[in-house]
């Protein structure tokens, strides 16, 4: 599974626009009946968690640089 085969750019969207989009996808899977439609809807949803998580953890990597960063700037300050 490809996360650029997904049609919206979901590269530009925050986590949390992110997973209200999820929870979009999640309440129309539970309210279809055609089982292949909801094949296909399912797997963009994976599609979509899969961006989520490594949106995720790029932010995570991101804050710890962060903290380190400041961390070392006021071990030198002492």
């Amino acid at each position: 599974m490809k996360d650029k085969n997904l049609p919206n750019n979901y590269d530009l969207l925050s986590l949390e626009e992110l997973t209200l989009e999820a929870n979009k996808m999640i309440e129309d899977l539970e309210n279809q009946k055609d089982l292949q439609n909801s094949i296909e809807n399912y797997q963009k949803l994976l599609k979509l968690n899969n961006i989520i998580e490594k949106k995720f953890q790029a932010n995570t990597k991101n804050i710890g640089q962060k903290t380190k960063e400041k961390i070392q700037a006021i071990t030198l300050k002492k």
